[in-house]
């Protein structure tokens, strides 16, 4: 067996080691990536050659495409690309953190926070103020679940506490949000309702300039602290004698988790189960430990929703749907499968 690879920084104070195996998964995952995410430059209501969009992205000022190229596909390709980063870590650091491989965003009621922040917000007429809000009141109704998580768990934040808490809060925030619906005008909830189906239409740069700060802080600090997982893994007791202050980590864990789900669906809207598929594929390609498990699930979930968006503006020409059809297509029957596989 060949040797792993560790890196350290100068002074020794961080190091990460990884397996080659996973070097080879990430490095051929990347490679996927880019190539769906030329493939999906390519393709829409108007069809284009692979090498007019590489003309387009090299040498704009001789392209006649740039405009679809740059304004169009271009950001929705990198919003896909980020959201489903951050929401295939997000659901690894919760399942790392509850240790139960059901867990997801959804479960602990973040995807309910945002959802139900961002209904009210349409429904209380704040389209009026620019849907540049819109996200901003997603990600607080997610951070204001989080707060909530926190303050009932109380200093015991354990992973049972975690799941039972979060899956009360999840269904009282789905009831408020679909009263909210049913009271909201027909107009606001229509769009309610695309937006909790989880849509990419329309992306912008100003979007992915938000999301670009999220993801660059929120995934390489979940590369450093994934090691805390392995220990909470080994139990309670154990992580205690390693050293580990475990209330801590949980919380660190948790608050990340939050941060880099909430920003997603904030930009993405209720995009289901990509938390759950994404770590679950990744443990599928023989990557082991959370280390390595993080940049491999974090491109198994950019080309979940990548595909998802992709298929969503081109299988039905000339509707353009909400990827989150396709996220929840695939991602109802495989919780099922999980749901048969635990059943004992």
């Amino acid at each position: 067996m060949s040797p792993p690879v560790v890196v350290r920084t100068a002074g020794g104070r961080l190091s990460l080691r990884l397996e080659r195996r996973t070097l080879a998964v990430t490095l051929l995952l990347a490679l996927v990536l880019t190539g769906s995410a030329l493939a999906s430059l390519s393709l829409g209501s108007q069809a284009t050659s692979l090498g007019a969009v590489l003309e387009a992205l090299l040498v704009p000022e001789r392209s006649d495409i740039v405009l679809i190229v740059h304004e169009i596909r271009l950001p929705r390709v990198v919003l896909a690309i980020l959201v489903g980063a951050c929401l295939g870590v997000a659901g690894l650091l919760l399942q790392g953190l509850v240790r139960n491989p059901l867990a997801s965003p959804d479960v602990i009621g973040i995807t309910g926070g945002a959802s139900l922040a961002a209904v009210c917000f349409l429904a209380l007429g704040g389209a009026a103020l620019g849907e540049a809000w819109l996200p901003l009141a997603a990600l607080g109704g997610a951070l204001l679940v989080a707060l909530a998580i926190i303050v009932l768990t109380g200093r015991g934040v354990t992973p049972a506490r975690l799941v039972l808490i979060g899956i009360g809060i999840a269904a009282a925030l789905g009831a408020g949000t679909t009263l909210v619906l049913v009271l909201a005008a027909d107009t606001t909830a229509m769009q309610a309702y695309v937006w909790l189906t989880g849509s990419l239409y329309a992306a912008q740069w100003r979007e992915v300039a938000v999301l670009v700060p999220w993801a660059l802080v929120g995934l390489p600090l979940a590369l450093v602290l994934a090691r805390r997982l392995d220990v909470l893994a080994l139990g309670d007791e154990l992580a205690i004698g390693l050293g580990t202050a475990l209330q801590g980590s949980r919380l660190a864990l948790l608050l990340l988790s939050v941060a880099l789900a909430g920003a997603a669906v904030a930009f993405a809207g209720g995009l289901s189960f990509v938390g759950l598929l994404a770590p679950h594929i990744a443990r599928r390609l023989s990557v082991r430990g959370h280390t390595g498990l993080v940049p491999v699930t974090a491109l198994v979930g950019a080309l979940i929703v990548l595909h998802a968006d992709l298929l969503g503006r081109i299988a039905f020409l000339p509707r353009d749907l909400p990827a989150g059809i396709f996220v929840a297509g695939i991602g109802a029957p495989f919780f099922v499968y999980l749901l048969y596989r635990w059943r004992s």
